[in-house]
């Protein structure tokens, strides 16, 4: 928090809020804020408030990123795939928001899932989204409208509406014939422009990546 004085008796202050814009806790934060300015400027007529709101990533781990990371597959893209993976999770998902879904977790939890119990212990470090009726509606239109495979209540297309619905700006998934496929970022976006959604990036996570400093 910054303040400066001014001479006609007013204060203005700058609040930095990490995390993204969140109206409940920036409120919190203002009111907060707004006290400890009245209580130690006791001559102050007014006070204005910047709110300065650094905002991180909302990301979405689809099913393929977990079973990436515990994956015990020897060849050389399974290899790279969870090195990626890995080094992603630790030295990345602290600088973003990271989510998951019922969906995730149902898909993990087959009982033929390879390594599904490591993967499944991974997931206990991120958000749950819910699945409601606006992301089972625009499954049903992505799927009808071509832009994911069907079915459209589980798979592909619940995961981009998922993500989409609960206003992700990311997923990342190492499904690159029906998720992370340039050739179907246009007709994607369109379908859910359409609707009035806007879709998430949908990226491996090799391309999704920042600098601490940044």
């Amino acid at each position: 928090m910054v303040g400066s004085g001014c001479m006609d008796g007013s204060l203005i202050s700058t609040l930095v809020i990490d995390g993204g814009f969140d109206s409940s806790a920036t409120t919190s934060h203002y009111n907060e804020l707004l006290s400890r300015i009245i209580a130690q400027n006791p001559g102050v007529r007014q006070v204005t408030i910047c709110a300065i709101i650094r905002c991180v990533a909302r990301v979405y781990l689809e099913t393929s990123f977990f079973s990436a990371c515990v994956s015990m597959r020897r060849d050389a893209k399974s290899v790279a795939r969870r090195d990626e993976s890995r080094r992603w999770w630790v030295q990345q998902r602290a600088l973003h928001q990271v989510f998951v879904s019922s969906e995730v977790m149902q898909e993990l939890s087959a009982p033929t899932y390879p390594q599904c119990d490591e993967a499944l212990a991974l997931t206990v470090e991120t958000e749950s989204l819910p699945l409601d009726e606006d992301v089972r509606g625009l499954a049903r239109i992505l799927v009808r409208e071509k832009a994911m495979p069907g079915p459209e209540g589980s798979g592909d297309a619940m995961h981009v509406a998922i993500a989409t619905v609960h206003r992700m700006d990311a997923v990342l998934s190492w499904n690159v014939k029906h998720l992370a496929n340039r050739n179907k970022v246009v007709h994607l976006r369109e379908v859910c422009r359409r609707v009035g959604f806007v879709a998430p990036e949908i990226v491996t996570p090799n391309a999704y990546w920042i600098l601490e400093d940044e």
